[in-house]
């Protein structure tokens, strides 16, 4: 198996949203355009899983919004970015 690539900017990565408390909206993949990766090494240490925090422009069909210091997840969760599944 490959290994996982490192993001870099302009790359295309899902960003999963929150939904609601209340389950009106589900939780949602997103795309979203990495718009930078941390150079700190603090933030490697802190995510745990040798995946770096990165900036993203996340695209709604509302429109877009912009999110700092995302964390990465091997798997859809809400709030973490991780790369979209091979078609």
């Amino acid at each position: 198996m490959a290994p996982t690539p490192a993001p870099t900017v302009g790359r295309i990565v899902h960003y999963q949203s929150y939904g609601t408390p209340n389950g009106e909206h589900r939780s949602k993949p997103r795309a979203a355009v990495v718009t930078e990766v941390a150079a700190s090494a603090a933030y490697l240490a802190d995510a745990g899983d040798g995946h770096p925090f990165v900036s993203l422009c996340v695209l709604n069909p509302e429109g877009m919004f912009f999110n700092r210091d995302v964390p990465y997840a091997e798997t859809p969760t809400p709030g973490r970015w991780s790369w979209p599944p091979r078609a």
